[in-house]
């Protein structure tokens, strides 16, 4: 097959909703192959490794297959082979698990309203 910039890949097996996150997250630092930051115009082959960071999951993928176009999710598993250690399952689950009562950055401190409805779920008498 011939080589694909990274970032279409990316979008079109699915690990990027829009190819501009893609680039953005290359442009970032954030998807890397053999540990090296590259840039989103960077080709890939078969058989390359990808590392990328997606909020707290890294996720590491290789690529069976070099493609242009956005696929549909039952043919992502034909194109990229998920290497993704199942620990990090595990982590992002448990992550997920402990932070229900997590907030947004930049929203504040909760209102009377918004402590009770904590208090509530958790169950807690205050």
């Amino acid at each position: 097959m011939n080589p694909v910039r990274i970032d279409k890949w990316l979008w079109a097996v699915r690990l990027f909703k829009t190819r501009s996150q893609a680039s953005e997250a290359c442009k970032g630092g954030k998807v890397k192959i053999d540990g090296q930051k590259i840039k989103p115009s960077r080709e890939i082959h078969v058989g390359d490794v990808i590392e990328v960071q997606q909020g707290e999951a890294k996720k590491k993928v290789k690529v069976l297959q070099t493609v242009k176009n956005r696929v549909s999710a039952k043919l992502v598993p034909e194109l990229a082979e998920d290497l993704t250690p199942p620990e990090e399952y595990e982590r992002l689950e448990m992550l997920r698990q402990l932070n229900h009562e997590r907030r947004d950055r930049g929203v504040g401190r909760p209102t009377k309203k918004d402590r009770r409805e904590i208090e509530r779920l958790k169950g807690d008498e205050g």
